[in-house]
């Protein structure tokens, strides 16, 4: 048998994880100089209040490798294998520290998804489906490598005062965006973020033209899934999407996810995200 695990930046639903027992490990969020657990002990709305009263953007500290291999040399005993799909190498040094651990811990695999959120989910949970089918490792990993070039993620943000804060856009760009009423379309290219688009409107008239240009006319998409993740605490954004993915009527599937508190740290609230698969 073969274990699946994971980094809490996967962004995917509970029932997901619990379905196909991925063993998750929380990044750390600093709040206020104390240290929490991603998923754990704080979740986005303590993020959130806490910002809304004029408190410091809370930041994050990956996994370190000592707590990779302590979990790693326990699944060791258990199981066949485990293989590791973290948060992209070009976001956090977690990667790195999975595969410092992952040295140390025989039959132990560990993959860069080169991705964030639900894009990262997207190949937790294909890896997970074949672990449950029976697939052999080495075919597994096959699947992954073809599949995280296909990987499309990209999100809409509201507001940018979060990304201003942590040091991922001046000051000067937060202001003429929100004065413009401008949301910029970000997209994961290359184990990086890189500004593809700006929408002009509120948040709802950019989400419904995002989505609506992301699938429109497109033949080289893979129908099987879609996946919307956002972090919104009502569900007017998600609703949006979803419409228009049904109305569109081609995926077989459409999944839904909350963003955890790694994701919301840096992107705050107001931001919605499509992941697709390219053929």
């Amino acid at each position: 048998m073969i274990k699946i695990t994971t980094d809490s930046t996967c962004d995917l639903p509970a029932r997901l994880l619990e379905q196909y027992d991925i063993t998750v490990f929380p990044l750390g969020v600093v709040k206020a100089g104390r240290l929490y657990h991603d998923g754990v002990d704080i979740r986005t709305a303590d993020i959130a209040a806490h910002v809304e009263a004029g408190g410091e953007i809370t930041t994050t500290n990956a996994v370190n490798a000592a707590d990779y291999e302590e979990t790693f040399r326990t699944l060791t005993g258990q199981y066949d294998a485990v293989l590791h799909i973290n948060i992209g190498s070009g976001f956090s040094c977690c990667c790195q520290n999975a595969r410092l651990a992952a040295e140390e811990v025989p039959e132990v695999y560990v993959v860069d998804s080169e991705n964030l959120t639900v894009g990262h989910g997207l190949l937790v949970l294909a890896a997970a489906e074949s672990a449950r089918a029976g697939k052999s490792i080495g075919e597994i990993l096959d699947l992954l490598e073809d599949m995280t070039p296909r990987l499309e993620t990209s999100f809409v943000l509201d507001r940018l005062d979060y990304m201003k804060k942590g040091g991922r856009c001046s000051a000067v760009t937060a202001l003429g965006a929100n004065l413009l009423k401008l949301h910029p379309c970000v997209d994961v290219i290359g184990n990086k973020m890189s500004v593809t688009r700006k929408y002009r409107g509120n948040i709802a008239k950019v989400v419904g033209d995002y989505v609506r240009d992301r699938i429109q006319d497109r033949t080289d998409l893979d129908l099987r899934r879609a996946f919307i993740v956002d972090t919104c605490p009502e569900d007017e954004l998600a609703g949006i999407a979803r419409e228009i993915l049904k109305e569109d009527g081609r995926f077989e599937e459409i999944l839904e996810a909350k963003a955890g508190c790694t994701i919301f740290c840096h992107c705050g609230p107001g931001t919605l995200g499509l992941i697709l698969l390219r053929k």
